[in-house]
């Protein structure tokens, strides 16, 4: 009964990809990069997996610029912001490559954990026994990997990252995903705001209430999910485990698989890990009014956070953005792979953003 629940919570899919295809460095349906830059295919070492990704940086020599790390969204989603759990490209950190490329910024952007080239790596045979340390240690090496190229300038590093990625992006200006290279600036689009379990809580919740009242299910059986959700979401929080075979479909969102990943992940709430920031460190958020995945309200939560950090907090409101950042009044997560046109009012944010904290051109 839960089908089409968004892919913010389904890290589940990241099991079933290990004999995925490999991706091609760069793949996309993108148009082709200016001549003036290149995407150079790129690995690096992180908790004893191979990790691919795309460099991509002026084509010659030139002098030092400054240089973004992008972080990915949850679930099997690769180096350009697309996921085999879904019908088609989306490609939006290949657009957010291409954006910072033409305001001058060097970027770095990596096949997580269980997609693309990397795929599962020593997990291939136990998925569930990933946590939250091996994404840590992506992160964090792809930041050392990106301050160690030579047209960088180390004294302009930044991180921006989408979804469930600005989580990692935020654990990483912290200093709790490990010693790291000093951050300049933090961007985090569309981001995951609150505990984790909270908003898997929040969205099975969401499309319960609107099942009943499409008429879909009666009143006696949403209470009977939202029951069941709570107390596996209480498990899961206190014990590490969730029960077997969770009914109605919640076993696509809560299951063993993933029970390690979103006990630990939930541990931390952003609006907390926010507050660690170092003082006057420059902050992009977003939130848009057509996202149906994170709510302004909730975003409010971490930018408060933010707040108590004394961050230099931009906060932008789109409007009519979805939340893989293209135009699309509906926020439908079935339009996600649509060609349709991504952000201008965002571009412009984040130009200007850059320019300001990077020094970019």
């Amino acid at each position: 009964m839960l089908a089409g629940l968004c892919w913010l919570a389904v890290l589940a899919a990241c099991v079933a990809v290990a004999d995925a295809p490999a991706s091609a460095a760069g793949a996309g349906s993108g148009s082709s990069p200016p001549a003036a830059w290149v995407d150079q295919p790129v690995t690096f070492r992180a908790g004893g997996t191979t990790v691919y990704g795309t460099y991509r940086h002026p084509a010659g020599a030139s002098g030092p610029v400054p240089a973004v790390l992008l972080i990915a969204g949850s679930g099997p989603t690769d180096r350009n912001g697309n996921s085999t759990a879904d019908p088609g490209p989306t490609d939006t950190l290949q657009t957010l490559a291409g954006w910072l490329s033409s305001d001058g910024v060097a970027t770095l952007r990596y096949d997580k954990l269980g997609s693309g080239q990397t795929g599962l790596g020593p997990y291939a045979g136990d998925p569930a026994a990933i946590g939250v340390a091996p994404f840590e240690q992506e992160s964090l090496a792809a930041l050392r990997f990106l301050a160690a190229q030579k047209g960088v300038d180390v004294r302009r590093l930044g991180v921006i990252g989408h979804s469930e990625g600005a989580l990692f992006a935020l654990l990483l200006a912290d200093g709790r995903a490990g010693r790291a290279p000093r951050l300049r600036a933090l961007g985090l689009l569309e981001p995951l705001s609150v505990r984790y379990l909270t908003l898997v809580s929040t969205q099975v919740e969401s499309q319960v209430s609107a099942q009943e009242q499409d008429g879909q299910i009666s009143a006696t059986l949403a209470a009977r999910v939202d029951g069941t959700l709570t107390e596996a979401v209480d498990q899961l929080r206190t014990r590490g485990t969730v029960p077997a075979d969770l009914p109605y479909g919640l076993d696509g969102v809560l299951s063993p698989a993933t029970a390690r990943f979103l006990s630990q992940a939930d541990r931390d709430d952003p609006a907390t890990l926010g507050a660690f920031l170092a003082p006057r460190t420059p902050v992009l958020v977003t939130c848009s009014d057509a996202d149906t995945q994170v709510s302004c309200g909730e975003v409010a939560h971490l930018v408060g956070g933010l707040a108590a950090s004394h961050a230099g907090v931009d906060f932008v409101h789109l409007t009519g953005v979805d939340h893989v950042l293209k135009v699309d009044p509906s926020g439908s997560a079935a339009d996600y792979t649509k060609p349709l046109p991504f952000s201008p009012q965002l571009q412009s944010a984040l130009g200007q953003f850059v320019a300001r904290a990077l020094g970019a051109r």
